[in-house]
């Protein structure tokens, strides 16, 4: 078990002051094994009673005016409001207006996009694999921003020199967009490597949205620091959590 803090990394973003947003790093928590140490996922095969002390770690840490809001994400397109009154939490995406409440993603590979209005009046937490990204999760999340200016940070996410897909990937991309082929690097046997980060970027752009923070990080390589399902499948998932006070 570890006994230091919990730790995380804070948006380098010009966000309204009224606007609280980390990501959590992997160490701090009380996790062993492959999740060690500060897993916060409950899916994943660790101890309960080990997420739910990370859990409560975090929030100490971190003063959360509330618990986060968890979805079990699908990689599909669905974004909720919260507070949420369905049955339902199937979605990759929570938008919120109310002060003190916490949306949040868990990623370990995905991509984490965390998004708030100029104004300070909404913010959005979204994870995005290639699957999210091509079905819309960011188009969906954003919807209800009304304002014309958004700001968005790209969180910890596998690199462009790590993320190898099938030309099948490449060419769902391409069939939604020609912009989406500069995000693709051709590899021997009919490969390619993606840059999840330039296809959220184009994305974002496709939306009208310039103002993109964050990305060039490498979930694979930078062992210390974060999860990666794809260096490790049986792993711990990062958080990252945005609120407006």
């Amino acid at each position: 078990m570890s006994n230091s803090e919990p730790s995380w990394l804070i948006p380098d973003w010009p966000a309204p002051a009224n606007v609280h947003a980390y990501t959590t790093l992997r160490s701090g928590g009380v996790s062993v094994g492959p999740y060690a140490s500060l897993n916060l996922a409950s899916h994943v095969g660790d101890r309960a009673g080990d997420v739910l002390l990370n859990r409560e770690r975090v929030k100490a840490g971190l003063q959360l005016p509330s618990d986060p809001f968890w979805l079990q994400q699908v990689h599909g397109d669905v974004a909720v409001t919260v507070p949420f009154r369905g049955q339902s939490r199937q979605a990759d995406a929570s938008v919120t207006k109310h002060r003190g409440a916490v949306c949040a993603v868990l990623t370990a590979d995905c991509l984490p996009l965390l998004a708030c209005t100029a104004d300070g009046e909404q913010v959005a937490a979204i994870h995005a694999g290639w699957r999210g990204l091509l079905a819309g999760v960011i188009r969906a999340a954003l919807a209800s921003f009304v304002e014309t200016k958004t700001l968005v940070w790209l969180g910890p996410a596998i690199g462009p020199s790590q993320f190898e897909v099938g030309a099948e990937v490449r060419s769902a991309f391409v069939a939604k967009s020609a912009d989406f082929s500069t995000a693709f690097t051709p590899q021997e046997k009919g490969s390619y490597l993606a840059d999840i980060y330039r296809l959220a970027r184009i994305e974002l752009g496709r939306l009208g949205i310039s103002q993109i923070y964050g990305g060039g990080f490498c979930t694979v390589t930078d062992q210390r620091r974060f999860f990666s399902y794809r260096r490790q499948q049986q792993t711990g998932r990062m958080a990252s959590l945005i609120w407006r006070g």
